[in-house]
């Protein structure tokens, strides 16, 4: 598995300019955007998008067989996958976190404890990310994968649409009922928001290997 991941980390080390050139970016997008925190969610996608390329680069040319005929495990690919989504997820994360608090505090558009909070809230998002991202990839390939990943996110989107409209026709105001709900003590929702981020990915898991010891290669 180690091996796996220093091969990973040096084809990261290819893509250096281009991930020069998206942290310049997420810097720009700090200067001029009013909330911030949407460059936490952008950093943490581009890394879980890094990540997945790396499956794309071992199914090319029959890839898989090669790896699997050196002394790796299925089991051990997949936890290496993880574990590599984790360090660009997270590195991700951290990096538009100190561009959105340093955006918040140049800018005095928001606290620094309160940066601090809505980043450590934001972190799940990174797991769920990786939770949805890789058993797709494993399953269906770089392309196919891809595709039905939008096709499945455009179906949830025209649910909620739809369970919007029904809402509306039936007379419900759900400001209402949002605003009349107690407000949620922020560390409880960040403690709550991990723990459940960390229990999909560890059945994100289970799933990946499950659909990596169907494989035939």
């Amino acid at each position: 598995m180690k091996g796996l991941l220093v091969k990973d980390i040096r084809l990261m080390k290819n893509m250096k300019n281009s991930i020069i050139m998206i942290i310049l970016i997420a810097v720009g997008m700090g200067s001029y955007l009013k909330d911030v925190s949407f460059i936490i969610t952008y950093m943490a996608l581009i890394g879980a998008t890094f990540t997945s390329s790396t499956l794309s680069y071992d199914e090319f040319d029959n890839g898989y067989a090669f790896l699997l005929s050196l002394p790796v495990t299925r089991k051990g690919y997949v936890m290496e996958k993880y574990i590599l989504g984790l360090i660009l997820c997270g590195g991700g994360w951290l990096i538009g976190t100190i561009i959105s608090v340093a955006a918040g505090v140049i800018k005095n558009t928001s606290p620094l404890g309160e940066s601090l909070m809505i980043a450590v809230t934001l972190f799940p998002f990174a797991l769920l990310l990786l939770s949805v991202i890789l058993p797709f990839h494993m399953k269906f390939g770089g392309e196919k994968g891809r595709v039905i990943m939008v096709a499945a996110m455009g179906l949830i989107f025209l649910v909620t649409v739809i369970g919007a409209k029904v809402v509306e026709k039936i007379h419900i105001d759900l400001n209402a009922v949002f605003r009349n709900l107690p407000e949620p003590d922020m560390g409880v929702a960040a403690v709550s928001a991990l723990a459940v981020g960390t229990v999909l990915l560890l059945l994100s898991c289970t799933i990946s290997m499950r659909i990596m010891n169907k494989k035939e290669f």
